[in-house]
């Protein structure tokens, strides 16, 4: 079976690894993959928001199933173009994908399905939201409506901030036409959890928790960043939290979706605080997230081939998901001055890896038969081990084998999961 991966970062790098665990797969390509993932799949180039250009790619290289990763893609209506052509697909089509690519959108249907989430309001005009920012309570959070590479929330801790936020994306255009429209919501307190979970409409199969690391810099500050590392699994999301969750927020969502015409197939994520009140809704995407996919699909035990192929049949019901013991933990290297302004074309030397080790490449380029620095978070080091702590450990031993001039990284991944681990004791 030959498989087209759209994408090219660490998330579609470490799905392409884990789809080659399936001796059926025969060639893998990868639109427009990347320098690192020309290691492991055929790289075609090319843009994976070019929705005919996708369905060209797959018909000329006889694509049996095609993935499509990316959040942009999918809310252009990739999987309705491949779905019309013809090709099986994993991925929601382009009315439900809307559930991330406008966060109005999102905070409106949990609101009409009771589903917790953040109080909120939502503006287009910028007097009224001007206006707004003087009596909310604060801090505040700004975000764009719509897709903004995981910059576009901004945590406004004055009012100030939060005009100054406002003014950026309704008057300046700081998100182009994804910041048109403007969400200001409650700050919520609690510890974070991401959940990913495979969903064919009717049945939904959580993935291992994980919890990110989005700011730029140690101790949870600077500027947010598309993430700089996770661990899974999560330990604050308990037993008790995920049947919860399960209760209020994951089955309802797919449940709304449906009511509203909307069926949503694929790999829906849920970004959760667990605050005071309870678990509440912070975000959905509508895809694998990145870098959460590339610590829990190395503890995935069952074939994910077979996974992504019942979610577009809808037979996921039929089929029993398991996860392996342990842990795993991601450490993004990234360019130094991510996520604004940074050089490129640095050349990168990657070591040998060892059972449990992964180097899912994101931002790098092949240039004169060596693999060169082309993007903020270059790559990702992944390491599986029986526990958090050595997860942790073993991941920073992998990264620090890892060398490229530019490179930067969080010193501080996973220790505010260790800190609650410790706790729990």
């Amino acid at each position: 079976m030959d498989i087209l991966v759209i994408g090219g970062g660490g998330r579609e790098h470490a799905i392409i690894k884990k789809l080659r665990e399936n001796p059926s797969v025969g060639t893998i390509f990868a639109l427009p993959g990347n320098g690192g993932i020309a290691a492991d799949a055929v790289c075609l180039g090319g843009s994976p928001t070019d929705i005919p250009g996708i369905v060209a790619a797959a018909r000329e290289h006889g694509a049996d199933f095609v993935v499509v990763a990316p959040d942009d893609p999918l809310a252009l209506g990739a999987a309705d173009a491949l779905a019309e052509a013809g090709f099986p697909c994993f991925g929601p089509r382009k009315s439900a994908a809307v559930i991330e690519s406008s966060k109005a959108f999102a905070k409106d249907l949990m609101k009409k399905y009771g589903i917790p989430t953040a109080d909120y309001a939502v503006f287009t005009e910028l007097d009224g939201a001007l206006a707004y920012v003087e009596d909310c309570p604060l801090p505040a959070v700004v975000k764009a409506d719509g897709l903004a590479l995981g910059k576009g929330v901004l945590i406004c801790e004055t009012r100030e901030d939060a005009r100054e936020a406002v003014r950026s994306m309704l008057a300046d255009g700081k998100f182009g036409e994804s910041g048109r429209k403007v969400v200001i919501e409650e700050f919520l307190t609690g510890p974070e959890v991401s959940v990913l979970s495979f969903t064919d409409g009717e049945t939904v199969v959580p993935m291992v928790s994980s919890m990110d690391h989005k700011r730029a810099l140690d101790g949870d500050r600077g500027p947010n960043t598309g993430g700089m590392g996770t661990i899974a699994p999560n330990p604050y999301y308990t037993p008790e939290i995920a049947a919860a969750c399960m209760e209020k927020i994951f089955l309802p969502t797919i449940r709304a979706m449906k009511a509203e015409g909307r069926p949503f197939k694929g790999c829906l994520y849920f970004g959760l605080m667990l605050t005071p009140e309870g678990p509440k809704v912070i975000e959905y995407n509508c895809r694998f997230g990145d870098p959460e996919t590339q610590v829990v699909l190395p503890l995935l035990k069952t074939d994910l081939l077979a996974i992504l192929r019942a979610v577009e049949s809808g037979t996921l019901g039929d089929l029993k998901v398991e996860w392996k013991d342990g842990a795993a933990c991601c450490v993004v290297l990234a360019s130094q001055g991510y996520p604004q302004s940074y050089e490129k074309g640095f050349p990168i030397s990657l070591p040998e890896t060892e059972e449990g080790e992964h180097i899912y490449i994101a931002g790098a380029a092949e240039q004169d038969g060596r693999l060169v620095t082309s993007g903020g978070r270059v790559l990702g080091a992944v390491s599986v081990a029986e526990d958090l702590p050595s997860a942790i450990e073993k991941a920073y031993a992998l990264a620090d084998r890892i060398h490229f001039d530019n490179a930067s990284c969080r010193r501080d991944i996973g220790q505010r999961a260790l800190q609650a681990l410790k706790e729990k004791k």
